[in-house]
């Protein structure tokens, strides 16, 4: 039976990161172990930019990283729906 995909605190799993986060049930074990935080943190900033390739490029990314045990990206403000500290890094939210 496969393992059940967490969600984060505000943002569910979408599909591209579900096909990847199943590929393999390592990848699982780990996302499954990160704080809803941390998930929703993934999340955000896979799905908040614009551009496919860059978003191609950030599930690349997530799982390289995860496979390296990071916890949550780097470089990252944190996700301005949860953080309003954070929504000055992201003009397309300003209005």
């Amino acid at each position: 039976m496969a393992q059940k995909i967490s969600a984060g605190i505000l943002h569910e799993v979408p599909n591209d990161m579900e096909i990847v986060l199943t590929a393999n049930e390592q990848m699982i074990d780990r996302w499954n172990k990160l704080t809803p935080i941390q998930r929703n943190e993934w999340i955000c900033w896979v799905t908040i930019v614009k551009k496919e390739e860059t978003r191609v490029e950030h599930v690349r990314r997530m799982i390289e990283e995860l496979s390296e045990g990071k916890r949550q990206p780097c470089c990252w403000p944190g996700c301005p729906h949860r953080r309003p500290n954070a929504k000055k890094w992201f003009k397309s939210l300003d209005k």
